[in-house]
């Protein structure tokens, strides 16, 4: 028999998609139950942890609460405690005081608190007129301050025949408290006429220069007019 004839006489190729879905059947049916039973085994054991985690949250909400009561139970004490305090917060301290006080006045009775106070101010007083007294002793002491004038005179003689050396001797003749002559020379003025120009220092306060004029002039047999040239205070 030919390959061709055999062929046509089996007929398994014809009945191929029912042995290809008996085929799947097979295996279907051989997989199945080990599947199936692999995601039981997969799901008890998640539900196992599940439950685990569920009861260590449980215990540790249960240790929580215990903490949060105990937190509380000692802020109600200590509550109750200010409040004691607040109603009677001194009466111990006073009590001290008062004993404290009655023991001090019994210790110093014959202590004069203000005749000790008077006493300082006595002191003090009498310290306060001593430093007085020897400020305006020691002031007292010091040299007053004598305001002194620089006099510079133009002393003119009648004319060219004057005796110079005698007008000046009789204008250094004038004496007075406070008066000091100084240096002095020949000025000419004109037509062979010189004058005497002379320096001195006065004490404002005794001597001035009306004065000086007046005394000067007392020469009117040398002096002709006498004036203030320069005036400067030292």
């Amino acid at each position: 028999m030919s390959g061709l004839q055999c062929l046509g006489e089996d007929n398994i190729w014809f009945e191929k998609p029912r042995y290809d879905e008996a085929e799947g059947r097979f295996y279907e049916g051989a997989n199945g139950p080990s599947t199936h039973s692999h995601h039981q085994s997969s799901s008890a054991s998640g539900d196992q942890e599940l439950v685990s985690r569920m009861k260590s949250l449980e215990l540790e909400n249960q240790g929580l609460h215990k903490v949060v009561e105990d937190l509380r139970a000692a802020l109600f004490k200590l509550e109750n405690r200010v409040q004691v305090l607040e109603r009677s917060p001194a009466v111990p301290c006073v009590k001290a005081v008062t004993v404290q006080s009655v023991k001090v006045e019994e210790e110093d009775d014959d202590i004069d608190l203000f005749g000790s106070d008077e006493e300082e101010d006595e002191e003090a007083e009498r310290m306060k007129e001593e430093r007085i007294a020897a400020y305006a002793a020691k002031k007292s002491k010091k040299p007053a301050l004598i305001a002194k004038s620089s006099i510079l005179l133009d002393v003119k003689p009648w004319d060219d025949e004057t005796d110079m050396s005698k007008l000046e001797e009789c204008v250094r003749s004038v004496v007075a408290d406070g008066l000091l002559w100084g240096q002095s020379k020949l000025v000419p003025v004109g037509y062979g006429i010189k004058k005497l120009q002379i320096g001195c220092v006065v004490e404002d306060d005794k001597v001035g220069t009306d004065l000086l004029e007046e005394e000067i002039t007392k020469f009117e047999d040398y002096v002709q007019s006498v004036d203030v040239a320069a005036f400067n205070k030292i």
